[in-house]
């Protein structure tokens, strides 16, 4: 081989490297970008769990929605923001009704059953609710008192 051949396959040799150096660049700067991007949604979508859960809470505490709705909304919305909350001994109460109520029918399935077995589910939902009634509104309170506490509060 020639040294005229061999200096041309080195400048195609760099001419290739430096392309896909700038290549690989191009590729971490838009992955860089996707990741800020993804953070930020994490970031907007736990906030409006936050946002939601002093909605809901509130309401409960106002006695403006049923404890079975309401907690059952503010076990998920814990467990959006971070899966361990439903573990604290002060909003276990959620997750207990939740445990309790979460066999009985909703939605369309509700609107299937026959009057005598949707009367019966009403029963066993209130019984539940008479129960865990007290506890609920607790955590409710618990859960607005832990979001006074502001942005360290997951700390």
């Amino acid at each position: 081989m020639s040294s005229t051949g061999a200096i041309v396959l080195l400048i195609v040799a760099v001419a290739v490297i430096v392309g896909l150096c700038i290549y690989a660049w191009s590729l971490r700067k838009e992955v860089s970008r996707r990741e800020a991007f993804r953070r930020e949604e994490d970031k907007r979508a736990k906030q409006n769990s936050l946002d939601n859960l002093d909605y809901v809470a509130a309401a409960l505490v106002q006695e403006q929605v049923d404890i079975t709705e309401g907690a059952w909304r503010c076990k998920v919305l814990l467990e959006i923001i971070d899966p361990n909350l439903t573990e604290r001994a002060e909003f276990q109460a959620f997750a207990e009704h939740y445990r309790r109520t979460k066999h009985l029918k909703t939605h369309s399935a509700r609107q299937q059953l026959s009057p005598r077995e949707r009367m019966l589910e009403d029963k066993e939902r209130l019984a539940a609710e008479g129960e865990m009634r007290k506890e609920v509104l607790e955590a409710a309170k618990a859960v607005l008192e832990w979001r006074a506490q502001g942005p360290n509060a997951l700390d």
